[in-house]
């Protein structure tokens, strides 16, 4: 009785030293979605304190100035095709890595895992060079080259220890059936990635929607601006609208906060199969 009493204790503590941390990562939400509806000077008086009146007039004023639904179209563009494009890529080149483990593949994976440790920072001023000598300036097209070849390191990474989980025996019996090496791959090897390839959605989606220094870099028409451009509008050389930019951040991290909530549950499942090691 005594161990159980003491196991229940020790739950108990557990529990509430969790809701506690929980509560202390939704403080700055409370901050960003109080202070939305405040007018300027409430929000510099009592940024911590409950609206003395609610100014929902924020969000239509921030909705126009940012024009949200291009800023939301662009980042939509962008997100979706980067994603798309990184998880079929590297899926397939990690495959490739660890079915043909040759002395190429396995030194083109040290190279990818190498370049996960480069600054962005490092590479900024050739990165604008390279990308305004190829045409790739300016333009939603060289934004998601570049989010392709700065995402494929990781992604290769997670692909590659998840596909050796994934049993030979599987694949052998479907060559023996008559299945091609890319029937293989699409029909018996894609789906069983299902967790890495959601995991690396998410993960990607995470990065390149709240992005801000790579569009910044490549795009420079207004039209082009993806959300964190279009909220950085709010923040002059003199002057800050905070009641105008609060609004534009709660505008800009609910889609992405609804699909992390909707998808969450395959982050521990795919990170966990990744990490197992043939």
């Amino acid at each position: 009785m005594d161990t159980i009493k003491k196991y229940k204790a020790t739950t108990l503590i557990t529990e509430m030293i969790m809701i506690v941390i929980a509560l202390l990562f939704l403080v700055p939400f409370y901050f960003l979605f109080v202070n939305s509806v405040k007018t300027f000077g409430n929000l510099l008086t009592d940024s911590a304190g409950l609206p003395v009146t609610l100014e929902w007039s924020n969000y239509s004023r921030a909705w126009t100035i940012t024009k949200f639904p291009s800023a939301l179209v662009n980042s939509l563009i962008v997100t979706v095709a980067s994603n798309l494009l990184l998880a079929l890529f590297s899926a397939m080149t990690a495959y490739q890595m660890v079915r043909r483990n040759t002395r190429f593949n396995r030194l083109l994976f040290a190279m990818f895992v190498a370049a996960m440790v480069i600054p962005f920072q490092s590479i900024m001023i050739p990165l604008v060079k390279v990308t305004s000598t190829l045409g790739l300036g300016n333009s939603l097209f060289g934004l998601i080259v570049c989010y392709l070849g700065f995402g494929v390191p990781l992604s290769v990474f997670l692909f590659h220890g998840f596909t050796k989980s994934i049993p030979l025996e599987i694949e052998e019996a479907a060559t023996v059936d008559g299945s091609s090496p890319y029937g293989v791959f699409f029909r018996v090897v894609f789906p069983l990635m299902k967790p890495m390839f959601v995991t690396v959605i998410i993960l990607n989606t995470l990065w390149i929607w709240n992005d801000y220094l790579l569009p910044s870099l490549i795009l420079t028409s207004a039209e082009l601006r993806t959300i964190p451009i279009a909220t950085f509008a709010f923040f002059g050389q003199y002057t800050k609208q905070w009641d105008l930019a609060l609004p534009a951040l709660v505008l800009g991290i609910t889609p992405v906060i609804i699909f992390f909530l909707a998808m969450q549950k395959y982050i521990i499942e795919g990170i966990t199969a990744g990490a197992v090691k043939g």
